[in-house]
């Protein structure tokens, strides 16, 4: 018996379309030094690596902090959260208060880079320092802001190695995912993909 099949619906491109339906993306904090020497954190979920090299991008408006900090200070960090911390992901999309603080960050447990003058949420599973490489602007009021990877850590029970299979990995160190819009999920059980023989990921 084969599947019914669904005619598409058409959308409007009058209107963004990404509210209509959900896309899956994994759900970072990017972090900034502020202009006064302290520093800003902002989840973001349009992220991903860029390209197979240690490259790494996500889109920003160009009014928010986030963006004016990197553009000054040429650097950012990147922090893969737990599923457990979705509420810093939370806490750190806190609005400023009167005197442009975000007082929300102080309930935020922080590590210092290594690398880059910078700061990473603790206890995270993957934590990238990156210097700016180039920002490209031009998609509506958004901008991509692209990075070199310069320093990396991830945590032990996230390690890949090839004496474990990747399922228990995942059952051990789940990834948080962002359901844009506005839902999350814990990811850990996975599939491996079928690749054609003498295909390549």
């Amino acid at each position: 018996m084969t599947a019914a099949y669904h005619d598409p619906i058409a959308l409007d491109l009058e209107i963004p379309i990404w509210e209509r339906f959900f896309t899956v993306s994994p759900l970072v904090v990017i972090g900034s030094r502020e202009p006064k020497g302290n520093y800003n954190l902002a989840p973001k979920h349009q992220a991903m690596p860029l390209g197979d090299g240690n490259y790494f991008g996500f889109i920003c408006t160009q009014c928010h902090h986030t963006y004016q900090n990197i553009v000054r200070e040429k650097a950012f960090t990147v922090s893969f959260l737990r599923p457990n911390q979705v509420l810093s992901a939370s806490l750190a999309a806190a609005p400023r208060d009167a005197d442009d603080q975000k007082l929300s960050l102080c309930a935020l447990p922080t590590v210092t880079a290594t690398v880059i003058d910078g700061r990473l949420l603790a206890d995270i599973t993957l934590g990238l320092e990156c210097q700016l490489l180039k920002i490209v602007d031009g998609f509506g009021d958004n901008s991509l802001i692209a990075g070199k990877i310069v320093a990396a850590s991830v945590d032990d029970e996230a390690l890949r190695t090839a004496a474990e299979d990747d399922q228990d990995i995942l059952l051990r160190s789940p990834l948080l995912a962002y359901l844009s819009p506005g839902r999350y999920a814990k990811i850990d059980h996975s599939y491996s993909f079928p690749f054609h023989v003498g295909s390549h990921p």
